[in-house]
């Protein structure tokens, strides 16, 4: 497995990518009644700064990461009492239809197929389980410097119809933060969605 973030895992855990995980987290804790009997899954862990959030929420967090590098930052900082398994691999390779919650934050823009993937989403979840996509909306491309990714941002209204088609009824989709990066003198406001859904 190609792992595209090896130069980048030591040093992830940026002041700004901190923050930005940081208000995912609050918003999915405020709009998602999280139960201490759920066992949840975490689609493009990273590091953890997510998952290791909503870990205290949860009976188990199961964090997925196709990027070893990454995953082994997020050892780092786990001990005898965590409650995490983590998955290096692609969420395709969980099989078993036992979650309850499923989140991702930023890292759908990375997916090749969403519609295969929110079919084997409605697989592994329980009925009326949850899940919570954090992601940008559609740009131009800038973001990631023009790097070849699978998708630049998402046009939400698409986005829910394929949830829908998959078998989830989507409930809410808002903006719930702005990130700005200013090159060459120009700055670029770039919108994050929250959609939330819930497997019928």
């Amino acid at each position: 497995m190609n792992d595209t973030f090896i130069s980048k895992a030591a040093d992830w855990d940026s002041p700004d990518k901190i923050d930005m995980t940081k208000k995912f987290a609050d918003e999915l804790i405020l709009r998602i009644n999280l139960l201490p009997t759920w066992r949840a899954l975490e689609i493009g862990t990273g590091t953890g700064l997510v998952g290791l959030q909503i870990e205290p929420f949860v009976h188990k967090v199961v964090l997925e990461d196709t990027s070893a590098s990454m995953l082994e930052v997020l050892k780092q900082k786990l001990d005898e009492n965590s409650k995490v398994e983590i998955l290096n691999g692609e969420v395709t390779d969980y099989t078993s239809q036992d979650i309850d919650l499923i989140f991702s934050n930023m890292a759908f823009h990375h997916i090749t197929d969403v519609e295969k993937t929110l079919k084997h989403l409605a697989s592994i979840t329980k009925v009326n389980a949850w899940v919570v996509v954090g992601d940008l909306v559609t740009e131009d491309g800038s973001f990631h410097r023009f790097e070849p990714i699978p998708h630049r941002g998402f046009d939400t209204t698409i986005l829910s119809g394929q949830f829908t088609l998959a078998g989830f009824e989507v409930k809410s989709i808002n903006i719930f933060n702005i990130i700005s990066r200013t090159v060459d003198s120009i700055t670029t406001n770039y919108e994050q969605f929250m959609l939330i859904a819930q497997r019928q």
